[in-house]
Formats: structure tokens, C-alpha cells, sequence
């Protein structure tokens, strides 16, 4: 098997290499022939690097402990889920495993396109088997997967104990399921620049890869703060650490995107804009990879130091430039006479939208860079922490919730005063109340009292725009308003599915805001059967019951949580010992209500279990948190279901394709 993987990932480094070749060859000397070769090549990458993903996985699963990579993340003892996940638990694994996405995704948009257009298409597919070159490369002569070791360990080092959770078999597959989709839409924006067509073309063939991006880069972020919440036992689920910032600043961008480009649909603007932002994206994640492997930035999240960084490093730079200098060459023709006509106008609240967004991708960006820059530069290595990006973040994220509501409501073109006073007299009344019960309830932070009052306008500009759908659909088609409601979202899923997502993001703000402003912490020291107290609930110790297996060690405490006097749960928090890593863990216990947490750490234990040390949080509304993100999920999914007018679309091109067979391939000697 290990000899297997090894052919298998030469033989896809040289598909890719042939692909891109065909690929030059056939659109410069209009061979079609060889346009559909290079397609084949790359659909046989893909089986290729399948191959070797399914070698190295067989090596986990069997304990094949002659291989470096098996023998330094698993072990005998290991559960079978994570020997699984294992693929993408340490260095090299995790760079075929992106391979292996990318080489999918690489497929299925060759596929979509192997009718559709001619012009750009073969160059997408060089600027995409050029990406997939880069990875195998580091996989075949820098990183080898397939390595082996001698003489053969008789056990493994296992995995690392952090990553021994559920959230890590889903959270990083998600993530790098974003970053690795995001390089269609930028092949296809590449492809629209070398070829000089710079319509909307490229946006159209590749909306629903961008939202699919933004899809996984959402619940790549939101699993990735749940696995801190769960395993770091800190009672928090973000710290602003190098790389969640890595995994943020392409979701930032990726929706100044999706924002972005519907003016240039509408209007015929933002062209450069919308290109730079995407190769942004872009840039964004493979800046990603470098931090996490380059060793040059300190995380809990990073792997350890390697020889990675500088191949990283200049591909990145290559990157930036080459799509940099393609934008300064195409910048004449990228100019669109369309201008602006009005700042109170929906184009210009997309574009201070945008503006924020990327306003906020660079405050992180630079706090992330910084510390390095500071090393390098000065020698003295500064320390960027949460309140440089809470203080600096803070604000931009109310004018970004502020910019949301404004949007919907708002006109093309230009919106007359009087317009502006009918359309947000409720949603500004509404986020006024919301401000003023905040204050009467007795607080007094003004970025609660503004994050409050703004997300309760927020929602009221969304609810007035589903009002305004279903009293339209009512009186013209006469249904009932629950039909109404359905057969709305139904027929403008786009529309309205952005809506649901902003919904989500409101929800997620404000449990962001709640959890972050009033979370109460106690850590004390009780021996068994005595009792504590935190906010409203009386924490009763039981005591410790040791459990070993041939895995870990553990010592699970019991604690009986009541409230005025009566039982409301049994909590269960635990110190680990993984054996074969020789490394502590914590395991905490939380009782999660859509008021509060309460959030339990067994932070010491003493040789008798009969004395033990408790940090409890209290944390109010980060229940909130989590919802918004299942909301924002939904609102992605109605936004990416084909409508009634795109199914029958999609049916009338199928039915076309069938009746004229030759169309899916161009004519010999045409386009």
C-alpha cells in the first residue's frame, strides 16, 4: 500500500502537469481533441490521488506502524473514528487530504463545463491543475505521506489528544471543504482575466461554488469555536488565536463577495472590485496553510515547526502577483461607465458593506501579522491579543449589522428622503424600544445597549420585507399567509434565503454579545459533599470515580446541580491521561438552557479524590450563538435550492443536450 500511494501521487503530479499542457495546447490552436484529453487527465488525478488517500487510510486503520505518518499519529489503542480522522490529524496527511478535494472539486467542475464556456473554461482548468501541481509537488518531494521508518515501531504515538473529539472528525474536513472550493470561482475569475472576457459571465458560472464556499467556511468557523468550548475547558469559544483569524478572514471576504457581485450583475460595476476580492479569497487561504505549518506563529490549532513555510511563502507571493499583474493589465477594460448615482442607494450600502468587511479582514490580518513582523524587524516579539481585535472589531461589527438592515430596505439607483422615513420608521422604532427596555433593565455598556438596539433594527427591516412579500402574493393570488410565506421563499429563495441568513447572523451577534459582556466565573476548592454556589444554581460535590482503559485514565467527578432547592441536573467533568502520549486532558460538563450555560472544569484533584477544585462559568446567551449558525446554515441551503424558473432551466438544457448530443463537446475546427 505504501508503495501504491507513492506511484499513485507521481502519477497525478504528472496528470496535472499534462492537463495543463493539453489544456494551453487545445485553446491556442482550437483542437478540441485536446481540450477533452485534459479534461480526462484530470478526472484520472483524481483517481489517482483517491488511491492515495485510500492507501494512507488503510496504513491508519491497520496500524501499519512502517509508515512515519502512521506511526506518529495513531496507535493500536486508538479508537476506529479516529484513525479515520487521523488523515487529516497531522502534516502530511492533512496536504493529501486537500489535495484529494481539490482534485474533486478540480473534476466536477471540468464536468460542468465540458459544454459551457468555451473560451474560459480550458483556462480554469490550467489555473486549477497549476494549484493541484503546487500540492503534489510538496507531496511527492517535500512532505512524503508515505515515508517510511526502520526498524518498525512496535506501538505508535497516537493522536493528539485535542484532536481525540467529535468536533475534529467534522470541523476540519469543513474548513478545508471551504478553502479548497473557493479556488473554482478564483480559477474561473483567473481564466476571465487571461482570456480577456471580463462579463459576468465567470460570476454566473461560478455563484453557487462561491456560496458553496461560504457554506463550509461558515460551519468550518462555527465547529471549530465549538471543539474550543468543549475540549480547551477555558469557558470560551474565541480567542482571536493566529489560526481561527486564518479561517475568519476568507469567510469575511467570501461574503463581501457574495455581496458584491450582485451590482456588478445588476448595474455592470465593481468589476475590479469583485476580481480582487475573490483573489483575495484566495490568497487568504493558502496565507492559511503557511501560518499553520510555516511554525513562524505560536497556536494550539498550528502543526509543528517544518521545512513547509517558505514553498508556502512563495507560492503565495507567485499568487499575488501573477493575479495582481493580470488585474493591472485588464484594468482598461474593466472600467464600466456606470457610476453611482446616489449614496442613498442600495449599491452604495453593498458597497460600504463591503468596505467594512474587508475593513475587518485587515485589522485581523494585521494583528495577526504583526507579532512577526515585530520579531522580524525590531527583534522583540509583540503579543496581539483579544482586546486589540475586540477593540478595533467591535465597532466595525456594528456598522456592519447597521449596514445589513439598511440594505434590504433600501432602493436601486436612488431612494427619495420620504421613501427612507416610510420604509424604516418600524424597524428604527423597534430598535429604539429594544435599546431603551436594555437600559431600564439596568444596563449600562453602550456597545450592549448599540449591539442590542441595532440587531432588534436589524430584524425589523426583515421583517417588514417578509411583510411587504406576503400581504403582495395575498392580495394578488389569494392564498393564506402561511402559503404565502412558503411559496415567497419558494420562488425568491435567493432573496429570502439571504434573509434567513442574516437572521442567523443577528442571532449568532447577539449571543456573541451576551456571552461576552455578563459571563460569571467562580473556581473553588470543596471536599466531598460539600457545596458552592454560582449565580442562581447550588453545585453540590459528590465525589470521583476512576475508570482505566488500555486508551487513558480518567477521573470523573459528580456534582448534583440544584436550583431553589431543587435538582435540575448531575454533571459529570473529568481529568484524562492518554497513555500513549503521556499528556493530560480535560473533558468539562455543560448544562446549556437559551439563558445561560453553566459550565464546569475539573481544574484539580487531589491523590484522594476527596478534595477537588472546580472553574464553573456562567455564561448567558451563548445558546444563541449556536442557533444563529444552524439559522445561517438553513438560509444557505434555501439559497442554493434551485428555484421553479432554474429547475426548469436545467430541463430545458437537459432536454436540448439530448436532442442535440453534439452540443456538450465544441465542433471540430469551432467554438
Amino acid at each position: 500500500m505504501p508503495d501504491l500511494g507513492r506511484l499513485s501521487l507521481l502519477i497525478a503530479l504528472l496528470l496535472a502537469a499534462y492537463s495543463v499542457g493539453a489544456n494551453l495546447y487545445g485553446a491556442s490552436r482550437n483542437r478540441p481533441e485536446f481540450l477533452a484529453s485534459a479534461r480526462h487527465a484530470l478526472w484520472a488525478m483524481c483517481a489517482t490521488v483517491t488511491l492515495a488517500v485510500i492507501a494512507l487510510w488503510s496504513g491508519l486503520l491497520n496500524s501499519d506502524f512502517s509508515l512515519e505518518y502512521v506511526a506518529a499519529y495513531s496507535s493500536t489503542t486508538l479508537p476506529t473514528v479516529y484513525k479515520i480522522t487521523a488523515l487529516w490529524g497531522g502534516q502530511q496527511g492533512s496536504l493529501l487530504f486537500w489535495t484529494w478535494l481539490l482534485s474533486i472539486f478540480a473534476s466536477i467542475a471540468a464536468f460542468q463545463n465540458r459544454g459551457r464556456n468555451p473560451e474560459i473554461a480550458p483556462y480554469a482548468m490550467v489555473v486549477l491543475a497549476v494549484v493541484a501541481m503546487f500540492f503534489l509537488g510538496m507531496l511527492n518531494f517535500v512532505t512524503r505521506p508515505f515515508d517510511l521508518i526502520s526498524p518498525v515501531p512496535a506501538e505508535g504515538t497516537d493522536l493528539n489528544p485535542l484532536l481525540q473529539n467529535y468536533w475534529m472528525a467534522i470541523h476540519p474536513p469543513s474548513l478545508y471543504t471551504g478553502y479548497v472550493s473557493s479556488t473554482v470561482p478564483f480559477a474561473f475569475g483567473a481564466a476571465a482575466l487571461i482570456k480577456g472576457k471580463l462579463d459576468d459571465s465567470w460570476i454566473r458560472s461560478t455563484r453557487r461554488w462561491a456560496i458553496f464556499s461560504w457554506f463550509f467556511l461558515t460551519l468550518g468557523n462555527m465547529f471549530g469555536a465549538r471543539w474550543a468550548y468543549e475540549v480547551l475547558g477555558w469557558g470560551g469559544y474565541w480567542a482571536w488565536d493566529p489560526v481561527e483569524n486564518a479561517a475568519f478572514m476568507p469567510w469575511l471576504v467570501m461574503t463581501a463577495y457574495l455581496h458584491s457581485v450582485m451590482i456588478q450583475e445588476r448595474k455592470d460595476m465593481l468589476k475590479v472590485w469583485n476580481l480582487a476580492l475573490i483573489g483575495l479569497a484566495f490568497a487568504l487561504t493558502i496565507f492559511g496553510t503557511f501560518i499553520t505549518r510555516s511554525g513562524v506563529i505560536s497556536s494550539v490549532h498550528s502543526f509543528t515547526q517544518s521545512g513547509l513555510g517558505p514553498y508556502f511563502l512563495s507560492f503565495l507571493i507567485f499568487v499575488v502577483v501573477a493575479y495582481t499583474g493580470l488585474l493591472v493589465f485588464r484594468s482598461r477594460d474593466l472600467r464600466s461607465p456606470a457610476e453611482f448615482e446616489s449614496y442613498l442607494s442600495r449599491e452604495a450600502a453593498f458597497l460600504f458593506n463591503n468596505l467594512v468587511l474587508v475593513g475587518i479582514a485587515f485589522a485581523v490580518f494585521w494583528g495577526t501579522i504583526f507579532p512577526v513582523l515585530s520579531e522580524a524587524v525590531r527583534g522583540v516579539k509583540i503579543t496581539v491579543g483579544p482586546p486589540f481585535f475586540n477593540r478595533v472589531n467591535g465597532p466595525l461589527a456594528i456598522a456592519l449589522m447597521f449596514l445589513m438592515g439598511v440594505g434590504p430596505l433600501i432602493a436601486w439607483r436612488r431612494t427619495t428622503p420620504r421613501n427612507l422615513v416610510r420604509s424604516f420608521a418600524a424597524p428604527i422604532f423597534l430598535g429604539l424600544a429594544a435599546g431603551l427596555a436594555a437600559f431600564a433593565y439596568g444596563i449600562r455598556a453602550w456597545y450592549v445597549l448599540a449591539a442590542l438596539s441595532v440587531s432588534a433594527f436589524v430584524m425589523g427591516t426583515i421583517i417588514v420585507e417578509f411583510r411587504r412579500g406576503i400581504v403582495a402574493r395575498r392580495h394578488m393570488v389569494g392564498e393564506t399567509s402561511a402559503a404565502a410565506l412558503v411559496n415567497l421563499v419558494a420562488k425568491n429563495n435567493r432573496r429570502y434565503g439571504g434573509y434567513i441568513i442574516h437572521i442567523g447572523v443577528i442571532v449568532a451577534f447577539v449571543g456573541i454579545v451576551g456571552s461576552s459582556f455578563f459571563k460569571t466565573e467562580v473556581k473553588t476548592t470543596v471536599r466531598t459533599g460539600q457545596s458552592f454556589s454560582v449565580g442562581p444554581y447550588q453545585l453540590h460535590y459528590l465525589g470521583v470515580f476512576p475508570v482505566s482503559t488500555p486508551h487513558l485514565e480518567s477521573a470523573t467527578a459528580t456534582i448534583e446541580v440544584t436550583r431553589d432547592g431543587k435538582e435540575v441536573a448531575q454533571m459529570s467533568p473529568a481529568k484524562l491521561f492518554y497513555r500513549r502520549q503521556q499528556q493530560p486532558a480535560t473533558r468539562v460538563a455543560i448544562r446549556s438552557t437559551p439563558f445561560a450555560d453553566l459550565y464546569v472544569v475539573l481544574a484539580g484533584l487531589d491523590d484522594s479524590g476527596n478534595q477537588a477544585t472546580f472553574e464553573v462559568f456562567l455564561t448567558p446567551l451563548v445558546f444563541w450563538l449556536w442557533a444563529g449558525g444552524l439559522l445561517m446554515v438553513l438560509g444557505t441551503v434555501v439559497v442554493m435550492w434551485p428555484n421553479v424558473r432554474e429547475r426548469a432551466a436545467i430541463a430545458a438544457a437537459l432536454r436540448g443536450a439530448d436532442q442535440h448530443p453534439a452540443m456538450t463537446e465544441p465542433a471540430p475546427g469551432g467554438e
